[in-house]
């Protein structure tokens, strides 16, 4: 039994009491364990894994020399927080201990410091220990490490971040046998599989490992706002920005309150109108998410902590385990789709131990209260979603190779087996592994004859190295798997950095054009390079901007708690079911609420078209995926094009000529046979999977895309990807990443696999066709969201409204 009375006599000090998760994760540690913790948000879970790493050094030397842990963590936000928590604990105890932070914020002359004494303790991101991988004589500055620690690792995992961290553990593993890996992770379905992913397949390894679970009930208080009033025919933002005063009255009875929202529109949104509004809140209201620079971040972050703030209206900028003490109220403001998210985001409030965390579900139509119940229930039943991880990227490993050319050269005999000893490239075969060392070395087949490709030479002695020293450049500026839209930064035409926006939203303003960012109404002067010069406007109206990567998906186990909730309306208790009567009711009167044993369809007529409504309640990537499906289907009947809209409840196919339903769901419409072929043939599966492969081109390394503010814009990025993935598609089929775009697409964007089940699970259901004369209310969303990628939002207001008024006679 290792001797942690040091340690505990501090936590007396304090006046707390270790939790029994803590010493045992203490224990583990000191018996030479690794290990997966698993524990809730603000339970003291940093503590667990800081005291047994700073026991073991202090243990073994007075003047530990180099490296000692490594801590991961997937958010630059949390960086500061695990820093102090380290620091308070050496502090306190008067240990010669240094910490660090490296992260992309992290200043040169930082960075210089560290490359010529390493702290002891260091906090860095996934990407930035691949920069240290890509670093000469790294195995010097790993040479000592005792401990990796990968904080968060629940939203690692089930992303190429996760990728890149097992092939790093993979490699770390080797560098210092003695090596601890611990995880730590909030719950997930796959808590098991998350160790082995975290551990790789090593049987040692697996052995000698543990999977901790803190026995900590986290009560968790959910109250739904329900409107007095409920409109029959609802669309989304109707309902809202209408409960702004009962948003306002929470705040003021909480010390600090935290808005979620979505997306960094809504975000914007939410924040304008409350302002508006109730101008007594400037100072004390602020708003936080990604584009926004980061010493405004920051400033944001720290004005919560020591509470000179009632409001911060953010995204899921800060869903993670930011530390914030005086949160007391979360609001989540429309569905989050899943209900990891939304018990997360409950968990920053009343963040310690004991506490009990408090969240409001504010609907943005009448239908999210139908996941107001959902929630209420999941939440009751300990039910959270798995965390799928990723298999076979094959960019990852092409951009992992080369950064290890890049600092000391590989010999491939010694790396293979490191690499298949991780979860992701467990099935990789032999013809895999030498098209990677081809395709680094020669570009493969179809790119063999251009040199920009030959970026890794093999050495007289079989070692593989990059030799020159512009790709070696190009390639650390490249590390990294997260590839979003290109963004440019917004600045004041005197000076003055705002923040950063996609380059899409951009191109469609012209000069003189107003938009909201950042809370502030600008009017854009001049694009110059990257830069969005602006300066401040009067005008009340402007555009929101709208950023690609903004609407989540409801999640399969979301999707199924939403169905039972719906099926049984008639017998619920839940409030929240019961103020949708008046909705639900007119739903049954004009159409149908399905039962269990149902799947329903509506067709209508109006000045637009023939409307066709299925209604699968199976969010909103497997509706684009099935709504594809079927319009393909129906075209191979008749000769007919369709519109496609869609949410998480259903989808509508809109065409100038009737269709004979009955007739074409008796032809096997929902047949779930020849799935993957009858997508590939309905066009968009190729269009996506063109879109899907320009991240897979920049993580590979086959694009540039370019140096820091000299960046290549996006149509450049598009198009250079664009024609290498033609290139693959009609020459190298078998190219895999040419392949991994495709199985991406279906996977990720499609979601092959729920489509599928769900296509199953409709043909074992009665087909209930419906014949309407007006819109309905579950088709009503479906058909404004359409109408709102069209029409400003003024002319958005005034069409549903008088489609209100002739749906109300």
């Amino acid at each position: 039994m290792s001797d942690f009375k040091l340690f505990e006599n501090w936590f007396a000090k304090q006046s707390w009491k270790p939790f029994q998760f803590q010493t045992d994760t203490w224990q583990a540690f000191a018996e030479g364990k690794h290990g997966l913790l698993n524990a809730p948000t603000g339970s003291g879970k940093t503590y667990a894994l800081w005291v047994p790493i700073i026991q073991e050094i202090i243990q073994n030397s007075n003047s530990p020399k180099g490296l000692q842990a490594v801590w991961i963590t997937p958010l630059r936000a949390l960086s500061q927080e695990i820093r102090q928590s380290a620091e308070r604990l050496i502090t306190d105890l008067d240990l010669n201990l240094s910490v660090g932070i490296r992260t992309g914020d992290t200043s040169q002359k930082e960075r210089q410091r560290q490359k010529r004494q390493m702290p002891h303790l260091l906090i860095t991101t996934p990407e930035s220990l691949q920069l240290l991988l890509a670093s000469k004589n790294y195995p010097k500055t790993f040479k000592n490490c005792r401990a990796v620690v990968v904080d968060e690792w629940h939203e690692l995992l089930g992303t190429k971040r996760g990728v890149q961290m097992e092939l790093a553990l993979s490699r770390l593993k080797v560098i210092q046998q003695a090596l601890k890996i611990w995880g730590i992770s909030a719950t997930i379905g796959n808590l098991e599989q998350a160790r082995d992913v975290l551990l790789g397949l090593n049987s040692s390894t697996q052995n000698a490992s543990v999977l901790i679970k803190a026995q900590l009930h986290k009560s968790i208080e959910v109250k739904s706002l329900i409107p007095k009033e409920m409109e029959r025919f609802p669309w989304r933002g109707h309902i809202g920005l209408h409960l702004i005063d009962d948003v306002v009255k929470i705040i003021k009875q909480s010390k600090t309150t935290l808005l979620f929202t979505n997306t960094r529109s809504q975000c914007e949104i939410w924040f304008q109108k409350i302002l508006e509004k109730y101008p007594e809140f400037a100072g004390e209201f602020a708003m936080h998410h990604g584009s926004i620079n980061k010493d405004t971040r920051l400033w944001v972050e720290q004005a919560i902590r020591n509470e000179s703030l009632k409001a911060v209206v953010c995204t899921s900028s800060l869903d993670l385990g930011v530390d914030f003490a005086p949160v007391e109220t979360i609001v989540q403001i429309g569905g989050p789709k899943g209900v990891a998210r939304f018990v997360q985001r409950a968990g920053r409030s009343g963040h310690q131990p004991g506490k009990t965390s408090r969240i409001y579900f504010l609907p943005t139509h009448a239908i999210e209260l139908v996941e107001a119940a959902a929630l209420q229930k999941a939440v009751q039943q300990d039910y959270v979603e798995d965390r799928m991880p990723y298999l076979n990227s094959f960019d990852v490993l092409v951009q992992y190779l080369t950064t290890l050319a890049v600092s000391d050269g590989f010999y491939p005999k010694d790396i293979y087996p490191e690499i298949k000893s991780t979860f992701c490239f467990q099935a990789m075969t032999e013809d895999n592994w030498r098209w990677a060392l081809n395709f680094i070395t020669k570009g493969g087949e179809s790119l063999q004859n251009y040199d920009e490709y030959h970026k890794v030479e093999i050495e007289e002695d079989g070692k593989f190295k990059v030799n020159n020293r512009g790709i070696a450049m190009r390639h650390r500026l490249q590390i990294g798997t997260i590839v979003s839209d290109q963004v440019l930064s917004v600045k004041y035409l005197k000076g003055g950095f705002i923040g950063t926006i996609e380059e899409w939203f951009i191109s469609k303003l012209q000069p003189g054009d107003v938009f909201t960012f950042a809370g502030r109404n600008l009017e854009l002067v001049r694009i110059k390079q990257m830069h969005v010069l602006v300066r401040k406007s009067t005008k009340k109206t402007s555009k929101i901007p709208s950023w690609m990567g903004g609407r989540l998906s409801l999640s399969s186990q979301m999707s199924e708690l939403l169905k039972a909730e719906l099926y049984n309306y008639q017998t619920s208790t839940a409030e929240e079911i019961k103020a949708l009567a008046p909705v639900l009711q007119t739903q049954a009167e004009v159409s149908s609420v399905p039962k269990q044993h149902q799947f329903l369809i509506e067709v209508f007529k109006t000045r637009e078209g023939y409307h066709h409504l299925f209604y699968p309640f199976e969010g909103r990537f497997v509706h684009e995926a099935m709504g594809s499906l079927l319009a393909y289907r129906m075209s191979l009947l008749q000769p007919i094009s369709f519109s496609l809209a869609f949410n998480d409840y259903g989808f509508e196919l809109l065409s100038n000529q009737p269709v004979d339903l009955q007739e074409v769901v008796d032809n096997n419409l929902f047949s779930p046979t020849y799935v993957l072929d009858d997508l590939q043939k309905s066009l968009n599966a190729t269009e996506m999977a063109r879109r899907k492969f320009r991240d897979i081109a920049v993580i590979a390394g086959l694009v540039f895309t370019g140096y820091p503010n000299k960046q290549l814009k996006s149509k450049h990025l598009q198009s250079s990807s664009q024609l290498i993935f033609d290139v693959f598609k009609d020459f190298e089929p078998d190219n895999p990443l040419f392949k991994q775009a495709m199985t991406e697409t279906f996977e990720f964007s499609l979601e092959h696999g729920r489509l599928q089940q769900a296509l199953e699970h409709i043909s074992t259901q009665e087909i209930l066709v419906k014949q309407c004369q007006q819109p309905t209310p579950f088709s009503f969303p479906i058909i404004t969201d359409r109408l709102r990628e069209k029409l400003s939002s003024e002319k958005l207001e005034d069409r549903i409204q008088a489609m209100l008024k002739k749906l109300r006679k």
